[in-house]
């Protein structure tokens, strides 16, 4: 049994998220919006994008700076494409409302393409992108966000962790899931780190000097995250330019706020108007057997001979099945007593009960 973790039940968590941000007046409807994105980035894996991240949306409606009222709304559109103004409001009902959109459109002409200004931070960039696979069409999701980058060559952070995602359907539920930042890894993973007191692996982040460092306190206090590749030798260059890529679709195409512009992530002084993208795409207009072809895409790559024996090739999206057939096995979400401490006295200092259970040890 693991002394530093706990076993928690999916539903427990869910509910813990929701009745935390209604305490703060998020409505309902929108409490588990959020509830359901950060429990599904915890059971697939993403710990720096679940449960880790419910103190900075109870904040943002706490003071004011992210709306608790209201729905997005359609600015203008064509067949296939659409300008969503989030009216401040919690990324996922924004995420939600601009996906659903664009897989409407997608099952009438083919395509849909969304984006919007306005939002806010809205989880795992793949819950978005996997809404388009119940329809058996391609999904894609893409989201600006606070600086916290530094480019290649530079010092300073100018381009958030910028994510990527795309979902494709294969035969029999199978599936395509590219989730990732354009940083060589998010900020959550080095928060954790820090909260642990753990080392980072060289080339996650820099310090103040934009000089590669493992230590997380000088990436978080005055350094930054760097791009995919690291430095510049080995390829930084590149997620760099996924970065700008990502910023071109939210930020600049949204009318958002992007760069340096947008606020520093967890300051709340001004609104975030963070830009996103919202694409579905019917393989249907394309050529015919897009299913098969996707298959067998994926079992070529899991067939290759590994390198090391004990560590087979996987595609994108494999990590995430792992992690989800972990936790029916174990019958919960297993969470970082840290994590789960921290998150109840949260929870109690805005007089919510009961508090997450921490009673229950992960089999090792």
């Amino acid at each position: 049994m693991s002394a530093s973790r706990c076993l928690i039940m999916q539903s427990e968590v869910q509910s813990f998220i929701e009745r935390c941000m209604v305490a703060v007046g998020t409505k309902p409807g929108h409490a588990t919006s959020l509830a359901e994105v950060l429990v599904e980035g915890d059971h697939r894996g993403h710990y720096s994008h679940g449960l880790n991240r419910m103190d900075m949306y109870v904040k943002d409606i706490q003071s004011g700076i992210c709306a608790k009222e209201g729905e997005p709304t359609i600015v203008k559109e064509s067949a296939a494409t659409a300008l969503v103004n989030g009216n401040n409001l919690l990324g996922p009902v924004v995420g939600n409302f601009c996906m659903d959109l664009a897989i409407k459109k997608a099952r009438e002409v083919g395509i849909g393409w969304v984006v919007a200004n306005g939002s806010n931070h809205f989880g795992i960039a793949g819950y978005y992108s996997m809404q388009a696979l119940k329809e058996n069409m391609i999904g894609m999701s893409y989201t600006n966000t606070s600086p916290l980058v530094v480019p290649t060559r530079a010092k300073e952070c100018t381009l958030g962790t910028n994510p990527i995602s795309v979902a494709a359907p294969a035969k029999d539920g199978d599936s395509f899931v590219l989730d990732m930042a354009t940083s060589a890894v998010a900020l959550g993973k080095v928060e954790l780190h820090h909260r642990r007191g753990d080392d980072i692996p060289e080339g996650w982040g820099c310090d103040s000097q934009g000089k590669l460092s493992t230590d997380p306190g000088q990436v978080l206090s005055g350094g930054g995250l760097v791009p995919i590749g690291g430095c510049e030798a080995t390829g930084g260059y590149k997620g760099y330019g996924l970065g700008l890529m990502v910023e071109t679709f939210c930020g600049i195409l949204a009318g958002a706020k992007y760069s340096k512009h947008v606020r520093t992530w967890k300051v709340t002084d001004r609104v975030a108007d963070l830009g996103q993208c919202f694409v579905a795409i019917n393989p249907e207009n394309f050529a015919p057997g897009f299913n098969d072809r996707m298959s067998d895409l994926l079992t070529l790559h899991r067939n290759l001979e590994p390198a090391e024996q004990g560590t087979p090739v996987l595609s994108p999206g494999d990590p995430e099945r792992f992690s989800i057939e972990k936790c029916t096995e174990l019958g919960g979400i297993p969470y970082h007593l840290n994590v789960v401490n921290h998150m109840n006295g949260v929870a109690k200092a805005i007089g919510v009960n009961p508090l997450l259970p921490t009673n229950v040890p992960v089999p090792e």
